[in-house]
């Protein structure tokens, strides 16, 4: 069966529009769209028509009378009238239902839902009811349609294409700033903004901050005694501090925090910072001075928070930076002894700790929101510095993920080996500070 013969079984049944019946045959002949390639058959199938009604019989004007009502088909109406003779009334396209009449009443609507958005490129989705997609499908198989695409491509790349070259931005089909979802059939338009992302580093340069926004366990963030009525068990976080002025110029409606591990909220952050990235959800504003943004993050911080080499990231920064988290770290922890230490027990201190690995079992304090296991560790160098009689400075670079407070307590035997045992004098970290992270991003 060939293209016209199988085009006019189609309508002979079924009422089409031009894009309907030309998405039938959409991989066939190149440069065409499909309502350009529906009429293109249309206009054929009239010439056809035309030649069949000249005969003279009555019967041979029936196919002319098909384009006219199931193909609302102006020229094959027109050529019925000169002939004298009656057109059926138009009839609704059976598969659309008409919606590809309103492309640019659908295309002005994204238009206006776009305006308030910084994007440089963009993605057209499209939602169909499940009935109207089911009836495609039979339709297709009932005409054994072989070259044919999908309703939602059709509208998608219609309205893409339309919106493209009103804008003069590209679509983007893998990485797109917005996706406009439309629902032809509802006529609803609604908008995503796909997240921003900004990557740097943080030092955190006072103790007393929490990295993350640390809810109140009593209240669940409603405010009780506990909390002070705040929600959260922290007042400033090193999140909050950054998200703010980041909102703040991106317009978004919430940020996520992504950081290459951890320190504690009275452990300081110094060296080169530790490498993070912000997901900034919804921003209105994608186009935005990285360095003002340093300074505003900065300023408002007030020597308690520093960010440095901020830059634009995107998904997968993210996953290297969870990749990332066992890196390799660098410590100072000052380390008080419950009695004088001598210095050949630093020395000794020292040598046990270069170079060896650690069996770590998951510190009681973290064991409420950590698997409890072993875990081995391993520890480059151990640098050991007396400051007091019993007191004493330790570097320790070392594999990421080694908890360094429990390495000097021993966690009750839970970290092995730990200073408390290898002094035989019971250790405490006074102070702690990151000096370095060392990871690839």
């Amino acid at each position: 069966m060939d293209i016209l013969e199988k085009a006019q079984k189609m309508l002979e049944k079924y009422p089409l529009c031009n894009h309907c019946l030309g998405r039938q045959f959409a991989l066939l002949g190149y440069g065409l769209d499909d309502q350009n390639r529906g009429e293109a058959i249309k206009l054929l199938l009239t010439m056809k028509g035309h030649q069949q009604a000249l005969t003279g019989k009555k019967t041979r004007a029936s196919l002319l009378k098909t384009l006219a009502a199931n193909g609302s088909f102006n020229i094959a109406t027109e050529i019925l009238r000169k002939l004298r003779k009656r057109a059926g009334k138009k009839r609704e396209c059976y598969l659309c239902e008409g919606r590809f009449e309103s492309i640019s009443e659908l295309v002005g609507r994204s238009l206006k839902k776009l305006k308030p958005y910084e994007y440089a490129t963009f993605l057209v989705g499209v939602e169909l009811p499940t009935k109207i997609e089911e009836r495609e499908d039979e339709f297709k198989a009932e005409f054994e349609v072989r070259h044919g695409e999908s309703m939602r491509n059709e509208f998608s790349r219609d309205i893409g294409k339309k919106i493209s070259e009103i804008t003069q931005k590209p679509a983007d089909y893998k990485k797109p700033d917005v996706v406009i979802l439309v629902n032809p059939v509802a006529e609803k338009v609604t908008l995503k903004a796909n997240p921003l992302y900004v990557a740097g580093g943080y030092k955190k340069l006072v103790r007393g901050i929490s990295q993350s926004k640390w809810i109140c366990n009593e209240c669940r963030g409603k405010g009780c005694p506990h909390c002070g009525g705040t929600g959260k068990l922290y007042q400033e976080s090193v999140e909050e501090i950054i998200a703010g002025p980041m909102l703040q110029k991106t317009g978004g409606e919430d940020a996520s925090f992504h950081a290459a591990g951890r320190e504690d909220v009275d452990a300081r952050m110094l060296g080169r910072g530790r490498p993070f990235v912000m997901e900034v959800k919804k921003p209105k504003r994608r186009f935005i001075d990285l360095q003002s943004l340093t300074q505003a993050i900065n300023e408002q911080a007030k020597g308690k928070v520093e960010v440095l080499n901020l830059r634009f990231a995107s998904r997968d920064t993210v996953r290297k930076l969870k990749k990332a988290e066992a890196g390799e770290k660098v410590y100072r922890a000052v380390v008080g002894f419950d009695r004088a230490v001598s210095d050949e027990e630093l020395e000794i201190l020292e040598k046990t700790l270069t170079n060896t690995v650690v069996h770590q079992q998951t510190p009681l304090r973290v064991l409420h929101r950590r698997a409890d296991r072993v875990r081995e560790k391993y520890i480059y160098e151990a640098k050991i510095k007396r400051l007091t009689p019993n007191r004493a400075e330790m570097r320790i670079h070392c594999q990421g993920g080694l908890y360094i407070k429990e390495l000097i307590t021993g966690d009750e035997g839970r970290t092995n080996p730990n200073v408390t045992n290898i002094v035989s004098a019971k250790a405490k970290s006074l102070e702690l500070d990151v000096l370095n992270v060392i990871v690839k991003v």
